[in-house]
C-alpha cells in the first residue's frame, strides 16, 4: 500500500520549478517558497554520483521544506560522469582533484541571499558523499550554519575539527554496507574509503559543546518493518544540540525517500525531511 500511494503521489504532483542558477563553471538549482523574502534557506548536497534533479526526485525534501517556509538550494558537485563532492578522504574526482567545495558551497549561499533576498539563517544537509560534504562545511564553517544534518555518510574526523558548536542531526543505519557505522572500508563501497565512525562524528560534533550536556535516548519502533530507531539526544541548557538517529538494520538509503531498490532495508519508522525540519525548527 505504501508503495501505490508513493506512486500516486509521484504520478499526480505538479511539477516543481527550479531555477538553476550557474556560478562559473559550476551550478545549483533553487526552489523558493510562496514568500522568499527573509527565507531560511537549506543547501541540500546530493551523494557522490548522483545530480541536484535526481537528489529532489528521491529525498522529497522540496515539498516538506517549502511547507514550512524554506528555500532549498542543490548545488551541483562536480565530475565527467559521475559527480561527487571533495570530503577530504572521499569521493572520486573531486577529492582526487582537491575541488575547493567548501569555497564554492559558500559562495551558493552568498549567491542565494543576495540574488533572492533569502534571510540570515542557513543550514545544511546532506546524503552519502553529500553528508560527508555538509559535516566538514560545517565544521569549518560553524558561523555560517544554523544547524547541519547528515544522512548516511560520515565527516574524515582524523583530519577535520569541528571549530566551533553547531547543532548536528545525524542520520545512518547499522546496516549500512556502502558507509559502514562502525566505520572502515564498505563492502559494497564504490571506493576503499576507511570510513570515520559515526561515534566519531559525535563525539566531534560535541566537543566544541564543552561539559554540561545531558544525554537521553528513546526508541521508535512501531512498524513491522525489520528496523527501529534509537533517538539520542544530547542537551545543554535544556536544548538538543545534538540528535543521533541509529537505525538498527537501515541500510545506505534516505529515510522516506523514494528509492525503490532500497525498500528492503529502508525503515518505515522516521521519515528523514520530517526529522530533518523538525530539528532545524528548534535552531532557528
Amino acid at each position: 500500500m505504501r508503495k501505490i500511494a508513493l506512486l500516486i503521489a509521484l504520478l499526480f504532483a505538479p511539477p516543481l520549478a527550479a531555477e538553476t542558477v550557474r556560478l562559473g563553471d559550476r551550478l545549483y538549482e533553487i526552489e523558493l517558497p510562496a514568500r522568499a523574502k527573509g527565507a531560511p534557506l537549506i543547501v541540500m548536497l546530493h551523494g557522490g554520483g548522483g545530480n541536484p534533479d535526481r537528489t529532489e526526485r528521491v529525498t522529497g525534501l522540496t515539498r516538506a521544506a517549502l511547507r514550512k517556509g524554506y528555500a532549498v538550494a542543490y548545488p551541483a558537485g562536480t565530475g565527467r560522469r559521475l559527480l561527487s563532492w571533495n570530503a577530504g578522504y572521499c569521493c572520486a574526482g573531486a577529492a582526487r582533484s582537491g575541488v575547493d567545495d567548501v569555497g564554492f558551497i559558500a559562495d551558493v549561499i552568498a549567491d542565494a541571499q543576495g540574488r533572492f533576498d533569502l534571510g540570515d539563517s542557513v543550514y545544511v544537509a546532506g546524503m552519502s558523499n553529500g553528508s560527508m560534504m555538509a559535516e566538514t562545511f560545517a565544521a569549518r564553517n560553524p558561523g555560517m550554519v544554523r544547524a547541519v544534518a547528515g544522512v548516511a555518510g560520515t565527516m574524515d574526523t582524523r583530519t577535520v575539527r569541528v571549530k566551533a558548536p553547531v547543532p548536528a542531526l545525524i542520520i545512518h543505519g547499522t546496516a549500512d554496507t556502502m558507509v559502514p557505522y562502525a566505520g572502515g572500508q564498505g563492502d559494497t563501497s564504490l571506493t576503499r574509503t576507511d570510513f570515520a565512525s559515526v561515534d566519531s562524528v559525535v563525539q566531534a560534533f560535541l566537543a566544541p559543546w564543552g561539559a554540561g550536556l545531558t544525554e537521553s535516548a528513546r526508541k521508535i519502533d512501531r512498524r513491522d518493518d525489520a528496523t527501529s530507531v534509537t533517538v539520542t539526544d544530547y542537551a545543554k541548557g535544556g536544548q538538543v544540540v545534538l540528535r543521533l538517529m541509529t537505525v538498527e538494520g537501515g541500510g545506505h538509503n534516505w529515510p522516506g525517500g523514494r528509492e525503490p531498490r532500497a525498500d528492503m532495508d529502508m525503515t518505515q519508522e522516521i521519515d528523514a525531511n520530517a526529522e530533518i525540519l523538525k530539528f532545524f525548527a528548534l535552531h532557528p
